[in-house]
């Protein structure tokens, strides 16, 4: 399965890398598929390319489904710390495994 999580972006670094914030975890990313991004926008990230600027409220509605699906944000989101009922099914499945490195690997553009 791939995935396309919304990213905020926070800073431009320059013409073609960002810093976005998904869920509370900052990463730097691509934006050099996104030229027209700003900060405060809301960009897909995909294998660390921000691939589309989306609408916030598409954005915000996708980050609750992402939030409300676990295996989601243990599997696709490493690293982020989920909160609400997310938050509760992580805690019960967690383990002392040390979640591995790697690119945010995100979805399906519409």
């Amino acid at each position: 399965m791939c995935l396309a999580v919304p990213g905020n972006i926070v800073a431009l670094h320059d013409d073609v890398t960002a810093t976005v914030d998904m869920l509370g975890v900052q990463r730097d990313i691509s934006v050099a598929l996104t030229p027209d991004a700003k900060v405060g926008d809301y960009v897909l990230v995909h294998a660390g390319f921000g691939i589309q600027v989306i609408d916030p409220e598409e954005a915000r509605l996708t980050l609750e489904i992402f939030q409300e699906i676990p295996e989601l944000v243990s599997e696709e989101l490493d690293g982020v710390v989920p909160f609400g009922a997310a938050a509760d099914a992580a805690a019960e499945n967690e383990t002392d495994e040390t979640p591995a490195a790697g690119t945010v690997a995100v979805g399906a553009v519409a």
